[in-house]
């Protein structure tokens, strides 16, 4: 039986405490990271982020006290060195423009090629890798996952804010995400020869200079032999990020299932899965989604509850029943969004904002 094992990252904001804009950590964060906690602790683009990434994890339990020994562990780091730790997709008020750039041939290349489009590139998300040996099969399954996307981000959305305005969006990441090339909600791709025939040509014509360069929502990994979902804002609370964990895990398992019991899951078109996630970014959870099945809308908390209930079988044989049952908290109490604008609405200080969101990055850790 396949173990669909689990790998989380998040990235986080750098906060100078007193000001609550982001700031610089000089990659202290990352040295003393590297010391404590080898390959788990990383750079990224701007000096005002780091990234966290788990092992390997066998089950969703292990990847949960993982995620909160990183987070715990960055966050009382962060504290000794005067800084402070926030998830969120987009810091409410600090401008992209006055962040500095990390020193990496790798974030040169990119800066060089893509300019402002990277260098604007000032979001935070998470992504969750499910393990797939088979890269045949990893392509199917990333195939039928495209139609869950929109689902997740409405979920996971975090990121009303961007440069001191309230953006009017649940989730503002993706917008700011989408001036990168070959982004979003990838095609569908018939075969395994199909697609790495897609990423020859791109790297025959000097598009990219491998698969690394591809940032769709998901994607069979480059390296890994995973299924990587990368749609995802950061989240407030590392139990919202193990609950969307645990519902990846648990959708790829049943369409796994699926596949070997000769039965197929329908595959829609790339432009109505990016209605559906236009909807989820605008609205959140509270938004209608588009049942592509029956033409109609539906109110998006109903189809994650409908989308629990198709996991639910697998739910057992994976160990992750609990996990998954705090999703139904999650639409009770709001997305992270949600509770961002609801201190807003309250105080009208984003400084406010900010300061809840430190809080929140170290709820339950």
């Amino acid at each position: 039986m396949m173990e669909f094992t689990l790998g989380i990252e998040e990235e986080y904001q750098v906060i100078n405490p007193e000001t609550r804009e982001l700031i610089s950590h000089d990659q202290q964060l990352v040295s003393r990271g590297e010391a404590l906690l080898p390959d788990r602790v990383k750079a990224e683009l701007h000096e005002s982020q780091v990234e966290v990434d788990t092992s390997i994890c066998r089950d969703i339990s292990e990847a949960e006290d993982q995620i909160k020994m990183l987070r715990r562990t960055v966050c009382g780091m962060a504290d000794e060195l005067g800084f402070a730790i926030g998830a969120a997709g987009t810091h409410p008020f600090s401008t992209w423009h006055t962040q500095r750039i990390t020193a990496n041939p790798r974030y040169d290349e990119i800066i060089t090629e893509l300019q402002d489009a990277a260098r604007s590139n000032l979001i935070f998300g998470m992504h969750v890798h499910v393990g797939i040996p088979d890269r045949h099969v990893a392509l199917q399954m990333a195939n039928a996952m495209r139609y869950f996307l929109p689902h997740l981000y409405a979920l996971s959305s975090n990121s009303p804010f961007w440069e001191g305005r309230n953006t009017g969006f649940r989730s503002f990441r993706s917008r700011v995400f989408d001036k990168f090339p070959r982004t979003g909600i990838p095609d569908h791709f018939e075969t395994l020869a199909e697609y790495d025939g897609y990423v020859d040509l791109l790297v025959k014509t000097k598009c990219i200079d491998s698969a690394k360069k591809i940032w769709w929502d998901i994607r069979v990994h480059p390296i890994y032999p995973t299924v990587e979902v990368r749609v995802c804002d950061v989240m407030l609370r590392a139990d919202e990020t193990i609950a969307i964990a645990a519902l990846v895990q648990a959708l790829v398992a049943k369409l796994h299932k699926l596949r070997e019991a000769n039965l197929s899951f329908n595959s829609y078109r790339r432009m109505l899965i990016n209605e559906n996630k236009w909807r989820a970014g605008r609205y959140g959870i509270h938004g209608k989604l588009i049942d592509f099945g029956k033409e109609t809308e539906v109110p998006c908390k109903d189809l994650i509850m409908e989308m629990l209930d198709f996991v639910d079988d697998v739910s057992v044989s994976l160990n992750s029943r609990k996990h998954l049952s705090y999703i139904e908290q999650m639409i009770k109490t709001g997305t992270g969004a949600d509770r961002q604008l609801n201190v807003y609405e309250e105080t009208g200080d984003l400084l406010k904002v900010v300061d809840f969101v430190i809080e929140e990055t170290k709820y339950g850790i």
